[in-house]
């Protein structure tokens, strides 16, 4: 009876791996979408090129993200960025690495150049435009992928596919642009990126467009104090935000607020039928660092297990000849 259990079942794993194989590779317009960060302005320069060198002084930030550690295939994000301003060219420059891992099959990895261009507009008021050039690859190992015609009906996955791999890398350019307007307690900013829609297809002669992504952001940044004073050591900063975020078909909607006193920071975010998030953050000198966690709320909630998220940002010191431009006010998680 046993057996006969166990034989049933294998046959069924063997007809779902051969369906699920011909659709994958019966579908020509496949769109794929970015990785993100749950902590936007943990990684500013991976959401808006227009953030390169707004902390005047060098920046550098290293991203960690685990998302859905409940599913066998997870999926694993690392990002590193370095970024300052530069008074002889009137704006910043960055440097991005992103590291995309889903499953151990696939991989996307993309090294970008970052630079902005700041106009102060009034006393209170600046604007920074920014561009981003990055050079992409993707790979996929066709060794880690598994074909109907491996499996025996007994004995699970024991020959070797017939399959003939067919392509498996793709690189080339992608460029983004950005625009920043902020002043001392109120900013906001929209960013383009893949506006050449770059070719991601991973099999030759067929086309996969990486569609545009478009983000647009806001926020305040209000100290307050319970006793009448305006600003202070120790003052509570309280920092709501909004992100809205279209890329293809998809769309994205996060509402969310920091509340920061001394150098803790507690937020609460949530991100439109998908999840809730909780924030905690400590700075220590010139190194802040974050942590949030993804409480998943949507119908792959029991499977997922959430995700989990790191930051890690070092702001240096520096002493500017001149105070020409204003830094922003805004999180830094």
């Amino acid at each position: 009876m046993r057996k006969i259990i166990y034989k049933i079942l294998n046959n069924l794993c063997l007809t779902c791996t051969i369906i699920f194989t011909l659709i994958c590779l019966s579908i020509r317009d496949a769109y794929s979408q970015d990785a993100e960060f749950t902590q936007f302005y943990a990684s500013p320069i991976f959401l808006n090129p227009a953030f390169a060198g707004t902390h005047m002084c060098p920046r550098l930030t290293l991203n960690h993200r685990n998302q859905w550690p409940g599913v066998p295939a997870t999926f694993i994000t690392n990002a590193f960025s370095y970024d300052q301003h530069v008074d002889g060219l009137h704006g910043g420059l960055g440097l991005m690495i992103v590291n995309d891992r889903m499953a151990n099959s696939l991989q996307n990895n993309r090294v970008s150049g970052v630079y902005s261009y700041q106009m102060k507009l009034s006393r209170k008021f600046s604007v920074r435009l920014g561009l981003e050039a990055a050079f992409w690859q993707k790979k996929l190992d066709w060794n880690q992928l598994t074909f109907g015609d491996m499996i025996d009906p007994i004995r699970g996955f024991v020959y070797q596919t017939g399959d003939i791999p067919r392509g498996g890398t793709r690189s080339g350019l992608d460029f983004s642009a950005g625009f920043l307007g902020f002043s001392e307690q109120f900013y906001f900013g929209f960013a383009a990126h893949h506006l050449n829609e770059p070719n991601e297809s991973l099999l030759t002669n067929e086309t996969s467009p990486l569609p545009r992504k478009f983000t647009g952001h806001m926020g305040f940044h209000i100290p307050w104090s319970g006793n009448g004073s305006v600003y202070r050591e120790t003052e509570t900063i309280v920092s709501p935000n909004i992100l809205y975020r279209m890329q293809g078909s998809a769309q994205q909607l996060n509402m969310g607020l920091y509340v920061q006193k001394g150098p803790y920071v507690g937020g609460v975010w949530y991100r439109n039928q998908d999840a809730f998030i909780i924030l905690l953050g400590v700075e220590v000198g010139l190194v802040k660092v974050g942590y949030s966690y993804d409480v998943t709320v949507s119908d792959l909630s029991m499977a997922t297990s959430g995700s989990h998220e790191l930051s890690l940002q070092i702001n240096f010191d520096c002493q500017p000849k001149k105070r020409t431009y204003r830094t922003i006010s805004c999180p830094s998680f």
